[in-house]
């Protein structure tokens, strides 16, 4: 449980210390979605995936309607557990491990759980980084997803003692073998044109780069609705009363904030690119703020076959996002090849569902 202030029954969220290797934490607020959160997804992040904005192209390929978008099912998760987690964090370091489960539907209701499988206190004694597995279900507890997240956060005490140190083994990216396609998902009857795109799983080849063209600008309003929508209530983003006293002077736009752009982006070059089934790592690597436009672009890391499977294939995509240039010269390293280069925002490794020919 989150330990409250003293003398009070307000919660000022866990520090580092107060965690504890395998500790759980059940998160409070369940989230009944509805056609409303699809609503507001596609007037945030422009998604036009066909998949998840059409009852009847969802229908065609054997759903009984169109999904919620597998990143706001995501965001829902992940909102759940901030006030736990990440209410006094310093920043979201990255993911890993990442599986979606059965597709949410307009009348789900989302809960997530939470377990601490490592802790390291960084050298400086402020802060230290918290490993979390956490897993979003849905009212029938089946697992809509499971992933893993690293953040670092603010210590209460800096001369308290640290926590044993566990720094968890990851796994590079999630097995073809270990994906979950939804039940009764067929591509038999896939409608390119519908879609809009004609490329299908086999027009892609690994190493392939992609430049997505097209940018958007984030407005401080929007990345305010946003927070409110996924119940995120990191300090980092949500007040500019204590954010304008730290070292950027300003709030932070919520990492998932620009995975939900970057992927709106990529449909311009994925389009076909439909579901989402894995988050094999990712990391926000420089800061983002209102008013900084996000352009995009993709590597096809691998192409996997799935067992059993003709009318669908998997690829593997490696998203990067930039802020305030074009992504046509396709932006990662810094100078000399050294770290990232100070445009990029996001280095994001997933997998997704395509049809083949």
């Amino acid at each position: 449980m989150t330990k409250t202030n003293s003398g009070t029954k307000t919660n000022s969220g866990n520090f580092f210390e107060d965690f504890r290797l395998g500790q759980e934490l059940r998160h409070a607020t369940p989230r009944t979605v509805t056609a409303g959160d699809v609503a507001l997804y596609t007037a945030l992040y422009g998604n036009r995936f066909a998949f998840a904005s059409s009852d009847e192209f969802a229908r065609s390929l054997g759903l009984p309607g169109a999904p919620l978008d597998d990143l706001a099912a995501f965001h829902v998760a992940f909102g759940k557990t901030v006030p736990d987690i990440s209410l006094n964090a310093v920043a979201n370091l990255g993911y890993a491990g990442g599986r979606f489960g059965v597709p949410v539907f307009p009348g789900d209701t989302l809960t997530t759980v939470s377990t601490v499988i490592g802790l390291k206190e960084n050298s400086n004694r402020q802060t230290g980084v918290v490993y979390v597995r956490s897993i979003g279900s849905n009212q029938r507890g089946e697992m809509v997803v499971d992933y893993v997240r690293w953040v670092m956060v603010k210590k209460r005490d800096q001369a308290a003692p640290a926590p044993a140190e566990e720094v968890p083994a990851l796994p590079a990216a999630v097995a073809a073998a270990d994906l979950v396609v939804p039940a009764g998902l067929t591509a038999a009857a896939y409608d390119a044109a519908l879609a809009g795109s004609p490329h299908r799983w086999e027009d892609y080849a690994v190493g392939e780069k992609i430049d997505h063209v097209d940018g958007m600008t984030i407005e401080e309003a929007e990345h305010m609705m946003a927070t409110r929508l996924w119940q995120n209530t990191a300090k980092v983003h949500f007040n500019q009363h204590t954010e304008g006293q730290g070292r950027f002077g300003r709030r932070l736009i919520y990492g998932g904030h620009i995975i939900s752009l970057a992927r709106a982006l990529s449909f311009n070059g994925l389009g076909n690119a439909f579901k989402i089934v894995a988050i094999n790592g990712g990391r926000h690597t420089n800061p983002t703020f209102a008013g900084d436009t996000i352009y995009a672009w993709s590597e096809v890391l691998d192409k996997m076959e799935l067992p059993g499977r003709a009318d669908i294939g998997a690829l593997r995509l490696r998203l990067v996002a930039v802020k305030n240039r074009s992504a046509e010269d396709f932006p990662l390293t810094g100078a000399e090849g050294k770290g990232y280069d100070p445009a990029v925002v996001l280095d994001f490794d997933y997998t997704v569902l395509m049809p083949r020919k």
